[in-house]
């Protein structure tokens, strides 16, 4: 795109027009505060907030989750928290992209070894098939005792990687069941 010092020298005047113009504005004493404040009272005006918890990190910021008619409509960081005092990382502050991007995956999808095409299958086949290769790869690798006696009953087959976005209460459970499985590579991010 060919811009003319002409056409720079317009348009960075009218930038420095309004700049000076918003300026004058805030010095006479007329801040946008109210603007913004009443912006921010229309979009969660008639929303029930929930105080929840960040997923993403082990520091585990406190969160408002807004919802009007138990559907979310915002989150964002709770002035109450005592460490974070309302403020969240880039990650905590796309939270509710995780609930409602149009992108997210919502289905399982499968593609087979040497196939080129992906495609989708039932949760229940996928948890099946997922199951089914943990049990057979367990049973093909498990160690009860070492060489010289020593129990361990473990896989060193099988490794585990959890993640922050899924709440302490399933890695609690997810670790119950990995480690009863003898599964001994476990590693988590989350708050466990």
């Amino acid at each position: 795109m060919d811009v003319s010092r002409r056409d720079f020298l317009k348009v960075s005047s009218g930038a420095t027009l309004t700049g000076t113009a918003i300026g004058g504005l805030a010095a006479l004493g007329a801040g946008l505060a109210p603007t913004l404040a009443q912006a921010q009272a229309l979009r969660i005006e008639r929303a029930k907030a929930v105080p929840s918890v960040c997923p993403y990190c082990a520091v585990g910021c406190a969160t408002l989750v807004h919802a009007v008619d138990g559907k979310i409509v915002n989150i964002e960081g709770d002035p109450r928290s005592p460490h974070s005092e309302g403020s969240l990382c880039p990650k905590g502050a796309a939270i509710f992209q995780l609930h409602v991007n149009p992108n997210r995956p919502t289905r399982v999808l499968h593609r087979a070894p040497g196939a080129k095409e992906w495609e989708a299958w039932d949760l229940e086949h996928a948890v099946g098939r997922v199951a089914e290769l943990i049990k057979k790869t367990r049973d093909e690798t498990f160690v009860e005792r070492l060489e010289d006696g020593k129990t361990v009953n473990c896989t060193t087959a099988i490794f585990a990687l959890g993640g922050a976005t899924l709440d302490n209460e399933w890695n609690h459970i997810q670790q119950k069941l990995l480690r009863g499985l003898g599964i001994v590579a476990i590693e988590n991010q989350a708050r466990i």
